[in-house]
């Protein structure tokens, strides 16, 4: 298998599970907060949900840079 397909394979499957973790964790959160967007704002969230998705879409797009060096 390609090595490109392969990192970008473990690395969705890798972030699915913290999504499903996630999910789970927050059922008992009772701390909501709003995120201001330049135009509008979001519901009320949980704040362990937006920390959350950040990190997992922080880790999603960490995954497509290419930091490979040149052999030499």
């Amino acid at each position: 298998m390609n090595l490109l397909v392969k990192k970008l394979f473990l690395s969705s499957i890798f972030n699915a599970c913290l999504f499903l973790v996630l999910i789970v964790g927050i059922q008992n959160s009772s701390n909501k907060s709003k995120v201001d967007f330049l135009i509008d704002e979001t519901i009320e969230l949980p704040i362990s949900f937006i920390l959350g998705s950040s990190f997992i879409l922080g880790s999603i797009f960490g995954s497509f840079l290419v930091l490979d060096k040149i052999n030499e």
